[in-house]
């Protein structure tokens, strides 16, 4: 596992065992990777969940609640899928926040319209998703690894701009 990874990893414990929350994943290009990156750092059981690999859309479907209608019209690679993999994780895996990732990592499965390296990621919590498209094709591996850093520090920014605002707003209270 590389260093950045690794180093993300730490700050987002810092971030969320210091607020008392929790984090789950919702992955299927990336495997598991991103919970192992989670899982790096001594201490993870203080703050994270689980994860749900669904790498098909009968997982994502039965375990996820990812709508069957959304994955036959927009198939498995699209925001809606990568957004409605973190509610579901959020509800099955009862945590604060989550984080997705869905997508072509390659070398095959790409088409025309969904090219490999297309990986859409979701993070954030239930009632306040965000998404990001990865769109570059580097081969499988960097692909992945591409993936998993860039939802660890998206989420990062995230949560750590969710607890300023929370903690502008109780200055003013």
């Amino acid at each position: 596992m590389e260093f950045e990874t690794k180093v993300l990893s730490r700050q987002i414990q810092e971030a969320l065992y210091n607020h008392n929350e929790t984090l789950g994943t919702a992955e299927s290009c990336t495997g598991g990777r991103i919970a192992e990156a989670i899982i790096s750092v001594p201490g993870a059981s203080q703050y994270f969940k689980g994860g749900v690999v669904s790498y098909t859309n009968e997982v994502k479907e039965n375990l996820l609640h990812v709508s069957a209608q959304v994955l036959a019209e927009q198939t498995a690679v699209c925001e809606e899928v990568a957004r409605e993999m973190v509610i579901g994780a959020c509800d099955v895996l009862n945590c604060d926040y989550a984080i997705s990732a869905t997508g072509v990592a390659g070398p095959g499965g790409g088409t025309a319209e969904i090219p490999v390296g297309t990986i859409w990621l979701g993070y954030g919590a239930k009632d306040d998703v965000r998404t990001f498209k990865l769109t570059e094709n580097f081969g499988r591996d960097i692909n992945l690894e591409i993936a998993t850093n860039k939802a660890l520090r998206l989420f990062l920014e995230y949560v750590n701009a969710k607890h300023a605002e929370n903690s502008s707003q109780e200055e003013e209270k």
